[in-house]
């Protein structure tokens, strides 16, 4: 690889490739070489711009995180629209079709990435977490507005429907769920607390 060339938002362009070796392959295929290879540059690119690869690893999640955050005031404007339901098999769908469920697989595989993840989340797995934040906040804006019951348990219902979107789309290498399998998943759970018409 010549290494004189200027790579335009290097950055950005290994965290693509990065996500690309891990949909591909798996966590334990990501290594800086396939990241680099992957981004048709040399490896000392990540090497300048990251401490280590771990570091390179928990940069890729927190970007991705953000992601996540930037989604939540899209999801919670919605509320009062369109059915609870479909809002949340949406949102499932948005969070769990992308590399989230990857980035979920690699956090549990690699111990020093979990380790400087716990910086920012003490508890629980990155992505998951913010994901199940985002559900939740969604939730309360519906119980705001009476479409969802006010004694509902948001903090056990935000979970839940993470824990089953994770399910229904983990299986990595296999089809995706249809949207009617997710759908008729989040109204199961979701069957006690909505009240729409």
């Amino acid at each position: 690889m010549p290494t004189g060339v200027a790579i335009h938002d290097a950055r950005e362009q290994l965290f693509v490739a990065a996500e690309r070796v891990l949909l591909r392959d798996g966590p334990s295929a990501l290594t800086s070489r396939a990241v680099t290879t992957e981004a048709g540059c040399a490896k000392g690119v990540l090497h300048r711009r990251f401490a280590d690869f771990d570091a390179f690893l928990a940069e890729l999640v927190l970007d991705r995180v953000a992601r996540i955050d930037a989604r939540t005031a899209a999801l919670r404007g919605r509320a009062g629209t369109g059915s609870v339901a479909d809002n949340l098999t949406e949102a499932l769908t948005d969070v769990f079709e992308s590399v989230a469920v990857a980035i979920v697989g690699l956090v549990i595989s690699r111990d020093g990435l979990r380790a400087r993840l716990r910086r920012t989340t003490p508890t629980g797995i990155p992505v998951l977490m913010e994901a199940a934040a985002m559900i939740a906040s969604y939730l309360a804006a519906e119980r705001d507005l009476h479409r969802i019951a006010a004694t509902a348990d948001i903090d056990t219902l935000a979970p839940t429907l993470i824990g089953t979107g994770h399910l229904l789309f983990a299986d990595r290498k296999g089809t995706p769920p249809e949207a009617a399998a997710v759908r008729r998943a989040v109204a199961s759970v979701i069957a006690g607390v909505v009240r729409e018409p």
